[in-house]
């Protein structure tokens, strides 16, 4: 990345900070897709060109209309991007459309404003594999690249995970009769209504895991122990990840337009590394069917066509764990990705500071202008500057080795 360049970055992002009240002079266009979903889209009042496009995370509520268009927004506007994003058609795990729903938002911008020179995607989380999705499905255009925020980048092998937690949670649980949840390896079963808070106090009873350390019983203890090592989670992600592994696996497999109630994730020949584990933990098989089609929504085999990537990862990230990126540099060549891990102090999901997530930014625009990839090395020199007027901290570490996701969601054996 050129100094020269940041240089300039960095006034303007003095401008962009001191000048918000800039972005009322957009023009914003918001509407609805024949898919279903909602759009909303904001055109500077001198345009560059090109379109920047926002990927958001996962979301079980209702699908409904757009309030913003990422993070980065109002520098974007600022620099001449028109900028837009989606609700997607879908809640949930939705990347079943979500390559059709991108299109469907560049059509409609390409009504209103023309066809743009050069199309770029970011996204976080959820909105992370979107973004992988759409550049090996979407036809959005000149798209150029894309930066992807601690994006689940293995795709559906995450759901692996999910079951995992669950069964797990079942088999250490088992004999605490206040943490019996309905369901298992669907997650709950059709009807089933527990709330979260409800879900929450029965992980709770099992694990003491909302009490203070001194405060758990030494069945509580005992039971933490035993699912946070076969599990592989951090203490902090055992709620959110439950939740998770309850509400969006059922979600998953019972929506009528993702898997219409059949098993696409299992665990039937699955290794927990302890025979008493083994041989007592629910077995689930897959369907055969349902199986590819979560594969195909949505796995990334890495045919990224033209387009460069820039992707940035925490490296304790409980809920989207930072081993997605190895399974994603195992499939996209290695002059059309960079991959960059901060380290954290305490577990977060997505916990990036403003000018860690710029600095991804701007690392892939240098990238595309100059044709020079930068490095995670790159970044870590470049972020200080940025953090000078959006706010740290920087905490790039080129020295990270990514670690196949195997050490953390066991693998399935194909047979």
């Amino acid at each position: 990345m050129h100094r020269v360049a940041v240089a300039s970055v960095l006034v303007l992002l003095a401008f962009a900070v001191a000048a918000s009240p800039a972005r009322a002079q957009t023009t914003v266009v918001e509407g609805q897709t024949e898919g279903g979903a909602f759009y909303r889209i904001e055109m500077p009042p001198t345009w560059n060109g090109k379109l920047v496009i926002w990927n958001h995370g996962f979301d079980l509520g209702p699908v409904g209309p757009v309030d913003d268009t990422g993070p980065l927004a109002l520098v974007h506007l600022l620099e001449g991007y028109a900028t837009a994003a989606s609700s997607y058609r879908q809640n949930g795990w939705a990347v079943f459309d979500t390559s059709r729903d991108l299109e469907l938002l560049v059509e409609a911008f390409e009504s209103e404003f023309g066809v743009p020179d050069e199309v770029l995607l970011y996204g976080a989380s959820l909105g992370g594999i979107v973004t992988a999705a759409a550049l090996e499905q979407a036809d959005l255009g000149n798209l150029t690249g894309a930066l992807a925020i601690c994006g689940a980048m293995a795709g559906s092998r995450n759901w692996d995970g999910a079951i995992d937690v669950r069964l797990l949670y079942d088999w250490v649980c088992r004999k605490v009769p206040e943490a019996a949840l309905p369901g298992g390896g669907g997650g709950l079963p059709p009807g089933a209504a527990p709330t979260p808070a409800l879900v929450a106090q029965a992980v709770n009873a099992c694990t003491g895991v909302d009490l203070p350390a001194g405060e758990r019983t030494r069945t509580q203890r005992r039971n933490l122990k035993k699912l946070l090592k076969f599990a592989k989670i951090p203490e902090q992600f055992v709620q959110i990840v439950m939740g998770y592994a309850t509400f969006a696996l059922a979600d998953l497999i019972q929506d009528p337009d993702k898997l219409d109630g059949k098993q696409g994730v299992g665990n039937a020949n699955v290794d927990y590394g302890k025979k008493r584990v083994n041989r007592q933990i629910e077995r689930v098989e897959t369907q055969r069917g349902a199986e590819r089609r979560l594969t195909r929504n949505f796995t990334p085999d890495g045919d990224v066509g033209s387009a460069k990537v820039v992707s940035l990862h925490t490296d304790k990230d409980g809920l989207v764990i930072v081993e997605n990126q190895h399974s994603y540099a195992q499939v996209v060549p290695p002059d059309k990705l960079t991959v960059a891990v901060v380290v954290e102090e305490e577990p977060t999901h997505c916990g990036f500071s403003p000018a860690e997530v710029y600095t991804g930014w701007q690392g892939l625009i240098s990238w595309i202008g100059s044709g020079i990839q930068p490095t995670a090395s790159d970044l870590g020199q470049v972020c200080p500057d940025i953090a000078a007027i959006l706010g740290g901290p920087c905490r790039f570490d080129p020295s990270f080795q990514l670690k196949s996701i195997d050490r953390r969601i066991r693998p399935r054996d194909p047979s």
